[in-house]
């Protein structure tokens, strides 16, 4: 039979999340509330006693000090309105798993394959409310329809003997499992709606190759051999659509491009991963020749580089941004647990040290009327950072370092960029620990969660727009508790042997995992009706490319099964054995031991046709503006402290443990109230060793909309001198590029398709210039393409933006630099010249201005900067360090200030500009490769010794008046307030959220 378990705050208790939850119901929804009480629900389908359950209700299930339970009698009194939410059938429920488990635990019996708890939570509202604000609550803050379900119970209706009667949301399909066959001898037109009404997301060429190869008699042959008809299975199509997919095969970077610029030259660039992205990194190791620290970079999971002689370090950034916008917690979620697998499956397998998030959104503000299927971007603002925060917390991994950016444009789709770096041992049982194998004859292990129908489809999903056919099984859920405990399983596999191969079971399931893995050994056998299900019901496709979450893919040799199955049941993880690894050639899965998929791997890995593109550049004709100088200084630089792009994201960074480990050294705020805006993060991963891991990123989508080029310069240069800023080696730093680009390919609903193709081409060439210029190898990255919003005739676009991630060492930790301000009496120095640069700024931006002086990066000098940077911070020249970016100089006097609680005078005149510039350009101007640095009086001679010949300007000193005064080109005091005040505009704009 069904329990249910209802557990609620005893009397006098403060209910916390029902205060926040009418606190946000009158912020997102404008409904005022008198109270909010919440109640979570436990719906235990199992064979259970009475005496069972209520040791489970009063065990694991609630705190008897604070709460009070019934079981199969409702809790709720005084409201108005109950609205119950919890998830539909078959989403991963996460609180449910794990209450499951207790039970087990509780009671010594495992549960049924179709046993469980299912998990929901009332919300008790009590106010002048109507039907429809109910439903507005429940659809449009408490709810989302993709992944739940929700009752909603006026007062009036509810039975306080029986309240919400019991339901289980369990998956039931009376579905058989059943392969079918597919026609593809069929008109263009049918091809396209097979491609389309299955998700597929192939175009017209990619269906007529498949078409070719099904019609090719020599594989209907090889194919009639194994059973199968000339026909190809809705499997093998579902396998190919996955593998040959823009999120897999990044078939946009690897196309053929017809490039010509402004001036009509043309060009043809064949691979724009292989010409400038492998083509950079091959240059810069060449150039560095002995110095080389790459170990392994576009091979593997993620990039690895020297730590020491004794460890690698393990990098890799990840997007999940077409989730996020259908559900931003469980998309953010599984962005944060999926990339934590990508390190951890790189080469033998390595320790998680830290995590990384950038976010970019519209407005929580967001005031104008949203198109169909877009959430409001304040919701996804809070579901996202809630997501990451949840998988990141649980996991046990600091998130140590990241930004967010605003920009209405992200209301289309946001963008969730995240990372997670790894230490490797240098050797494994003899053998690079960044190198693995799969051999012939190795079994297919597969480790971790179950499959359901979670995640179907993500793959292709990914790789097209938003629109009003996005699948709801396209979102999954990830669960940190499982995650965390097959790693720790898998680590000690590793280090006893056992297996000789390792990848993660992300974009495409196991069709991505053991397709690629079987590229080592020339083929494989796969027996997909032995993979552990969540529930029955699912069809043989569905399994082979679910994208459920929580597992890996593991080679394991013959001799080593036994141990390794035995190992994973000793510490509660599920491993079963799927197949071999072979030398066929073939792509081979099974079901209930008949072939239902037999393709060539040659054609599954190499067959998709190379795309061809047009790409055709502009040079617009942009206008610097015309406007007077505003009268009020003091007030601007108020309100540019208070702009989303620059105000205090503290909010967001308290919620995630920086200090988990122990091994953070600079953390993401800083300063004498720790409270001032890190410009990099600095961890200490070994305990025996004062060397140290620094990372940090770069991202400047303003400035795409006057050139790419020089976005992508920019974000590179503000990379590195985040990196250098805390005392990061610039000679030993590895960059990664994440692209997350609108449609570029030219078509009747992307008119503009040749002009995007050619933002992209601009970027890549700027990434290869300046890498080499910097002597920056790229080690990994992706590129996720399709950034927009298509439903009818309105279409929203994404800015072109590249985040660029930087990773590297620092020799010593105790040489790092924060950027607040140390002391009174210490001089302010400015590190590079300004010039007339406030095109696509911050700025401009605020007083309705585009402009077109866009900041160009001189590398040569920046360079030159940055090395004798590091040469200062060795020497303890530096008291601070800060970098200048999104409201240049006068961004960065008020953060210095403020930060270190102390007071600046500073003099404008003494500011190096390469003209005559106004004085809201010496402000607010934001060239590239400027660093602000305080220094003691004692270390003055050092210090200008240190940087003669180099642009640099004395601008005044630290004052303990907390008072930031600056004087103006004419002498005459241009702002003078307190620095308290100047922190409260900072703080004030996102401190609720």
């Amino acid at each position: 039979m069904a329990w249910r378990v209802e557990v609620g705050l005893k009397e006098g208790i403060r209910d916390a999340r029902g205060e926040r939850v009418k606190r946000e119901i009158r912020e997102h929804l404008g409904i005022v509330l008198d109270e909010v009480q919440t109640i979570d629900v436990y719906t235990i389908d199992a064979e259970l006693s009475q005496a069972e359950v209520n040791a489970a209700a009063e065990g694991p299930f609630s705190d008897p000090v604070i709460q009070r339970y019934a079981v199969n009698q409702p809790l709720a009194a005084r409201f108005d309105v109950l609205i119950e939410v919890g998830f539909r059938p078959g989403v991963t429920d996460n609180v449910g798993r794990t209450s499951r488990e207790a039970i087990q635990y509780l009671t010594g019996r495992a549960f049924g394959d179709d046993e469980g708890v299912y998990t929901s939570v009332q919300y008790l509202l009590s106010g002048q409310l109507d039907e429809d604000a109910a439903e507005r609550i429940a659809a449009g803050f408490l709810g989302n329809g993709l992944i739940q379900r929700w009752t909603i119970i006026p007062a009036a209706e509810f039975n306080r003997k029986t309240g919400v009667p019991v339901t289980v949301p369990r998956v039931v399909s009376t579905a058989e499992p059943k392969v079918r066959e597919i026609d593809l001898n069929v008109s263009d037109e049918e091809l396209m709606r097979i491609s389309r009404e299955g998700v597929l997301a192939l175009n017209l060429e990619e269906m007529k190759e498949i078409q070719a190869f099904a019609n090719d008699p020599q594989n209907q042959a090889e194919r009639q051999k194994m059973g199968l008809s000339t026909r190809l299975t809705d499997v093998e199509l579902e396998a190919l659509a996955q593998t040959w997919s823009e999120h897999c095969k990044h078939k946009i970077f690897s196309a053929r491009i017809d490039y010509e610029d402004s001036e009509g030259n043309s060009e043809t660039i064949d691979s724009l991963f292989k010409t400038f992205i492998v083509g950079a990194t091959r240059d810069v190791r060449a150039a560095k020749g002995q110095k080389d620290f790459c170990l392994s970079v576009f091979k593997d999971n993620a990039g690895v580089i020297r730590f020491n002689d004794d460890w690698s370090l393990v990098f890799k950034v990840e997007t999940h941004n077409s989730p996020s916008a259908l559900d931003p917690y469980g998309g953010a979620l599984t962005g944060i647990v999926g990339v934590n697998r990508d390190p951890f499956g790189t080469g033998m397998g390595a320790r998680l040290i830290f995590n990384t998030d950038v976010f970019c959104f519209a407005s929580p503000f967001y005031s104008e009327p949203l198109p169909p299927r877009l959430l409001h971007p304040r919701r996804i603002f809070e579901g996202v950072v809630e997501g990451v925060e949840h998988g990141g917390n649980k996991s046990g991994v600091p998130t140590v370092n990241g930004s967010i950016v605003f920009d209405d444009r992200f209301a289309g789709k946001p963008l969730v960029y995240c990372g997670t770096a790894a230490l490797m041992p240098a050797e494994i049982h003899g053998q690079p620990g960044h190198v693995k194998q799969a051999q012939v004859g190795d079994r297919i292990m597969m480790v971790g969660g179950r499959i359901g129908k979670d995640g179907i489809h993500g793959a292709t999903f990914s790789s097209e727009e938003l629109h009003e056919g996005s699948p709801a099984t396209a979102v999954q859920i990830g669960d940190p508790i499982t995650q965390k405990r097959m790693f720790d399983f898998l680590i000690i596999a590793r280090d006893r042997g056992l297996y000789n191969s390792i990848t993660d079971n992300g974009a495409g399931g196991l069709s991505s995992s053991v397709g690629e893995m079987a590229e080592d050994t020339g083929g494989f056998e796969m027996h997909l009706d032995r993979a552990p299900l969540k529930y029955s019901g699912l069809q043989p496709w569905e399994i082979l490319i679910s994208e459920a979450q929580e597992r890996m893919t593991v080679a394991v040799p013959i001799d080593k099964a036994e141990a390794f199955i035995a190992l994973a049941k000793e510490m509660d993880v599920e491993a079963t054995d799927l197949g071999v690894f072979n030398d066929s050639g073939y792509y081979h899965c099974l079901y209930d031991g008949k072939t239902v998929t037999y393709l060539p791997m040659e054609f599954l890995h190499a067959g998709v046709p190379q795309l061809q593109l047009k790409a055709r550049w502009e040079n617009r004709a942009y206008q610097e503006p015309e406007f007077s100088q505003p009268v009020d200084a003091e007030a601007t630089l108020r309100h540019l402290l208070a702009r989303l792009n620059i105000c205090s994201k503290e909010s967001v960074v308290r919620r995630y443990d920086h200090e988990v480990q122990a091994g953070t050294v600079l953390k993401p705020l800083v300063g004498i109230a720790n409270d001032g805006p890190a410009d990099a993060a600095m961890v200490r991963p070994l305990p025996d060793s004062f060397e140290g891991v620094v990372v940090a990123h770069g991202i400047t989508p303003r400035y795409s909309d006057i050139d790419t080029y020089h976005m992508m310069a920019c974000a590179v240069d503000e990379g590195l001198r985040n990196y250098v800023a805390v005392g990061g080696n610039i000679d030993h730093v590895a960059g990664l590029d994440n692209f997350c680009w609108c449609d570029p390919v030219q078509s009747e609903k992307t008119p503009d398709g040749e002009y995007k193709a050619a933002q992209l081409v601009r970027a890549n060439k700027a990434l290869y210039d300046y890498c080499l210029a910097f002597g920056v190898p790229l080690i990994s990255g992706k590129d996720s393409m399709k950034n927009d919003y298509q439903i009818g005739d309105t279409k929203i676009s994404i800015p072109p933006t590249v985040l660029f991630s930087v990773i590297g060492k620092v020799d010593d930790i105790r040489k790092g630099v924060t950027m607040d301000a140390k002391r009174p009496g210490d001089l302010i120095y400015l590190l590079g010249i300004t010039r007339n640069e406030l095109g696509a700024s911050e700025y401009y931006d605020m007083l309705g201005h585009l402009g077109k002086n866009v900041p160009k990066v001189d590398a040569a000098t920046a360079l030159q900067r940055y090395r004798t940077v590091n040469q200062a911070q060795k020497q303890g020249l530096l008291a601070s360090c800060h970098d200048l970016s999104d409201g240049g100089l006068g961004i960065a006097l008020a953060e210095t200030a403020f930060a270190g609680g102390f007071g600046m005078h500073v003099d404008l005149r003494n500011v190096k500009c390469d003209e005559v510039l106004r004085e809201d350009a010496v402000l607010f101007s934001e060239t590239a490769s400027r660093l602000l640095v305080t220094v003691k009086p004692d270390n003055k001679t050092a210090f200008e010794k240190l940087f003669n010949g180099q642009d640099v300007s004395m601008l005044g000193t630290i004052t303990e008046d907390q008072e930031l005064r600056i004087v103006g080109l004419g002498g005459e005091v241009l702002v003078r307030t307190q620095i308290d005040d100047l922190k409260e505009a900072w703080q004030a704009p996102l401190r609720e959220m």
